[in-house]
């Protein structure tokens, strides 16, 4: 075997090992899968009526060469009809080693366990209750369990796939007393966090951390972020300029657009036209679908 075919095989060699070991890259980078409620996705997450939830932004954070981003949530879901709906055998089927899940549950758990409209609620709490109800969506007997209950099987069942589970507590609604933000201390905001340490997981406190921030902002302020309803919030425009450190009029100018007209887009008073959506993609790098 001549130095020159050596060579040949083994650059042959190294070359294949390159391409084998960047598709196994590939095949095995991380997913990090949101699962929740409208709060994490509204709608079909395109924004409509100025709604959106956070894990539709929660992806720019991430160094999507890196890791996967996808996000399952579904309006409308409680701990217990994620699973009751398939929602999340959906996800778990494609769950492996190193991937992540993080979830936020609660907004929809305390609706009623067994009325004729969405039969979603779960029992309060994070203990071992049950009760048997008959489901009027579902016309058959079903055994209802705790908020606790659903969202430990969440955790477990990923950690059983060799994936890391992160709860979050659900983000605060525009409700205020005595000029604070009311917080889930005693409810939900809790009882994620016993689910977490009960059973290892991470926790992020996004009703805490949100709420601090809403109180720094003021009441007055907070309402521009909630354009339909006291749950759902809006776009993150405001947020965007900020961090640029541009000032509403100063931007309005630049884009043409008169401050007065601007100022209602920002507070989701006002729709932002096609040419306005390029004008801000051109500006900002935000998608013209904005």
């Amino acid at each position: 075997m001549n130095l020159k075919f050596q060579t040949k095989t083994l650059l042959l060699t190294v070359i294949t090992l390159l391409a084998l070991s960047s598709f196994i890259f590939q095949q095995t980078k991380p997913t990090l899968y949101l699962i929740g409620d409208s709060t994490v996705k509204n709608g079909k997450d395109k924004g409509d009526g100025s709604l959106w939830g956070w894990g539709h932004f929660i992806g720019k954070y991430f160094d999507q060469q890196k890791i996967n981003v996808e996000n399952h949530a579904l309006g409308g879901t409680s701990s217990r009809t994620f699973q009751q709906k398939g929602l999340w055998d959906s996800v778990l089927v494609k769950l492996k080693k190193g991937d992540y899940v993080m979830m936020q549950f609660g907004h929809n758990d305390s609706s009623p366990l067994d009325d004729t409209a969405r039969a979603r609620g779960t029992i309060k709490g994070t203990g071992e209750e049950s009760k048997e109800i008959y489901n009027p969506i579902l016309k058959k007997q079903e055994v209802v369990h705790t908020y606790g209950w659903y969202m430990r099987k969440f955790v477990n069942e990923a950690k059983a796939k060799g994936a890391t589970a992160i709860v979050c507590s659900p983000i605060p609604r525009n409700e205020w007393k005595d000029g604070k933000v009311v917080r889930s201390v005693n409810s939900y905001g809790q009882w994620a966090q016993e689910v977490a340490k009960q059973t290892g997981a991470s926790f992020i406190d996004l009703n805490s951390l949100t709420s601090d921030e809403y109180d720094r902002i003021g009441q007055a302020e907070v309402k521009n972020f909630f354009p339909g309803d006291h749950t759902h919030t809006n776009e993150v425009l405001k947020d965007e300029l900020e961090a640029r450190k541009i000032t509403k009029s100063a931007f309005a100018m630049k884009i043409g657009i008169y401050p007065g007209h601007f100022g209602d887009i920002v507070k989701a008073k006002r729709n932002i036209t096609a040419n306005v959506a390029l004008k801000l993609e051109a500006e900002l790098g935000i998608a013209a679908e904005f």
